[in-house]
């Protein structure tokens, strides 16, 4: 019953935390991209357009939700939904922490520890082809035909080298339980170089982890590789006929695999929550530095504003970082909060690095993005799966 009970809360955080997150990373992008091309972004609703994603949320609620004639309905409606369930389902096995004990019962951060978990992102990823292809095809439209096409295709192509990339650290740690592949890279080599696989002796996983955010950007159908949402060609492709909350679905799931795909990468590669230098060197109190840092800067800002709202929202803003600050230099919470910090900086900045290339990189061609796939990233993928097995092999 116990294990019931917090299995149901753990579901209930996980799920608030991530839709939250979910509905900020798209304010984060908007922020990002008009910061990198010198405008605002979001800054009417709410201090600094903080409430953007309530009021898109709400916006997207009310609106009239048309579906156009001819359509096939079940799976017209059913497409958006395949989407966001396959998107969000694959969350419940990534691990973003130890375990941790309260009143008596001590239980892992994961909702649920599998001991095949990255087979299971697989498997649940490769489905989530079909609510896109589905939607294409369910529209009656033959831009939604299209895209959906296009959509199925590339994400065929670049699930090899993706999977192919995957492959290569798994031969180091030689296990496929996402938990176990981060406490594999525990440690520093030479006492100060974090034995994480893309660092680890004797085949630095640089290639795996370029390969991967490379597939995983077409997998996500991010720019460069958005070719199925090309509204240049395709009046954006197989979501076009969808409307409201449908429409805002479809968005969900990409944002959703974008976080899995980062969350993948932070795992295999980056150490998971593994800090990036040992502990007595003092990078327990990397985060309270930041958030400290945080506040200073939001504080003098306040005191030398430049809006008359920024007077008020700054400071207010600094003391939180300020108090957070002091949450995370409590000694008795550190042992949990700082694996999540870790885990959540290396998810941030591989996220950032999506927002960044969106706001910097062309869309290419259909015909580029499929020929890079086969004829570039493949081969590149397989031959650097042979040379980690054959040094694994010769030195382990």
């Amino acid at each position: 019953m116990v294990f019931f009970i917090i299995t149901l809360i753990k579901l209930a955080l996980i799920a608030f935390v991530l839709l939250t997150a979910l509905a900020y990373l798209q304010w984060v992008e908007r922020k990002v991209i008009a910061h990198v091309q010198v405008r605002m972004g979001p800054s009417r609703v709410g201090p600094h357009g903080l409430l953007q994603p309530l009021a898109d949320v709400i916006k997207l609620i009310t609106k009239e939700g048309v579906i156009p004639p001819h359509v096939n309905k079940f799976f017209y409606l059913g497409a958006p939904f395949l989407a966001v369930f396959m998107a969000l389902i694959s969350i419940s096995v990534i691990p973003f922490g130890t375990q941790i004990s309260a009143f008596g019962y001590t239980t892992q951060m994961q909702l649920t520890d599998v001991n095949v978990g990255l087979l299971v992102i697989l498997a649940i990823s490769s489905m989530g082809v079909y609510g896109i292809a589905l939607a294409g095809w369910a529209s009656n439209n033959k831009y939604s035909l299209l895209g959906g096409l296009r959509s199925s295709a590339q994400m065929i192509s670049y699930e090899l080298p993706l999977s192919l990339a995957l492959a290569a650290p798994l031969l180091m740690v030689g296990t496929l339980s996402l938990r176990e592949v981060v406490n594999g890279q525990a440690g520093f080599q030479l006492g100060f170089i974090p034995k994480w696989t893309i660092f680890s002796f004797p085949s630095p996983q640089i290639f795996s982890f370029l390969i991967f955010m490379i597939a995983a950007f077409a997998e996500t159908n991010r720019v460069p590789f958005d070719l199925p949402e090309a509204e240049n060609e395709l009046v954006a492709g197989f979501h076009v006929e969808y409307s409201s909350m449908k429409f805002a679905a479809f968005f969900m799931a990409e944002y959703a695999n974008m976080v899995t795909v980062c969350s993948v990468a932070t795992l295999l590669f980056l150490g998971g929550w593994q800090p990036l230098w040992p502990v007595e060197y003092g990078s327990n109190f990397l985060a309270p530095a930041i958030l400290f840092l945080a506040g200073a800067i939001c504080i003098y800002h306040g005191i030398n504003w430049a809006r008359p709202l920024d007077k008020y929202t700054l400071p207010a803003f600094g003391v939180i970082f300020f108090l957070l600050a002091g949450l995370m230099a409590f000694p008795p919470v550190v042992p949990v909060l700082m694996p999540i910090f870790w885990f959540c900086a290396k998810l941030g900045i591989l996220l950032f690095v999506f927002v960044w290339i969106r706001a910097t990189l062309p869309r290419l061609r259909y015909d580029q993005l499929m020929g890079f796939a086969w004829k570039f990233l493949f081969p590149v993928a397989l031959l650097n799966l042979l040379v980690t097995g054959l040094l694994v092999a010769l030195f382990s």
